[in-house]
């Protein structure tokens, strides 16, 4: 059967009692327990929005972010997105479609994710199309028509939309035994460590999950805030629950939709030794490799949507890096 509690939050676990402490004081009791309670919008610091400001300084996180947004968007208006992720970089191209003047603005260099020629090569379709990029600069204030960087620069703005990431929402679980310092610290097969002990009962699943993935192991364990983890994961998280204990091991995939061309990546691009472009122009389509020692780790693809798919099953069977050479077009 299925109980839906609507308008309460959880506020605490006592993993002894196996019970669950709800915002109006209840408490239900469990035989089983998911954590996904996932992340929240990051916001700015305190006082770099001045508080007197009426311009719209918007997170895009929900439908109705969304709706509140797109009236903004006009012919001549002056957006400025702090943060080049996957949000800052899909609302600057969307914008930019409906003729906004837009500034993008990012305080780590855009080689952090992908590496230093790759990440210029996606860089540079913001230029292409427009956008002007910024990086390696911060925000320092945010008021009526314009934002005040940290090395001086003052863009004029008409709106403001912020996408620095999220934080995973473990404040309720604050106290409760677990290790918090990045979202919910599980094994590698999803459960949760109580007090350092992996938990038979309790497994962790989506954005607030940070797991060892046997595959990359390298890094340790970590979050991964793709929309295919949140899926995989879950499904993973309650058969664990279940009894079918099994390493948590899969081929991380995000996707980008940005100005006309689809970014694909399979596999984690951290810490690699190299990467070759296999196939295409970094200024156009393209397919790229990443290796670390002799294996491949990651592919990446511009508007190469079925041949980067072709990847997953070699990143699944742990492909050699001259296997993955040898089956790349010459």
């Amino acid at each position: 059967s299925l109980e839906l509690h609507v308008g309460l939050s959880a506020t605490s676990v006592n993993f002894n009692e196996q019970r669950i402490a709800l915002s109006d004081e209840s408490s239900l009791p469990f035989d089983g327990l998911v954590i996904a309670t996932g992340a929240r919008a990051r916001l700015l610091p305190d006082g770099v929005v001045d508080p007197a400001t009426t311009m719209p300084v918007l997170c895009v996180r929900t439908v109705a972010d969304a709706q509140r947004l797109r009236p903004l968007l006009t012919p001549g208006a002056n957006l400025v997105v702090i943060g080049a992720g996957f949000i800052g970089a899909e609302v600057a191209s969307t914008a930019r479609s409906l003729g906004a003047n837009v500034t993008v603005v990012e305080a780590v260099p855009v080689s952090r994710q992908l590496g230093d020629e790759m990440g210029m090569a996606v860089s540079a379709l913001h230029q292409r199309n427009g956008t002007n990029l910024v990086c390696g600069v911060g925000v320092v204030a945010v008021s009526d028509g314009q934002v005040v960087l940290s090395d001086g620069q003052t863009h004029s703005a008409d709106v403001v939309v912020v996408g620095i990431g999220v934080q995973p929402n473990t404040d309720w679980l604050a106290g409760c035994g677990l290790d918090l310092s990045n979202g919910v610290l599980c094994n590698a097969t999803l459960q949760v460590l109580v007090n350092g002990t992996p938990s038979i009962n309790v497994v962790g699943a989506g954005d607030v999950a940070r797991w060892p993935n046997g595959r990359y192991a390298y890094e340790g364990p970590a979050r991964i805030e793709h929309w295919t983890n949140a899926v995989e994961s879950v499904q993973h998280a309650a058969a664990t629950l279940m009894g079918d204990v099994q390493p948590f091991s899969p081929v991380p995939y995000f996707w980008s939709d940005q100005y006309g061309k689809k970014i694909q990546c399979l596999g984690r691009t951290a810490q690699f030794d190299e990467v070759r472009v296999v196939a295409g122009v970094v200024d156009g389509s393209f397919r790229a490799l990443y290796r670390r020692e002799d294996q491949l780790v990651a592919a990446l693809g511009v508007s190469q949507i079925k041949a980067l798919m072709g990847y997953r099953q070699r990143l699944l069977d742990g492909c050699s890096w001259d296997d993955a050479l040898a089956a790349a077009p010459h």
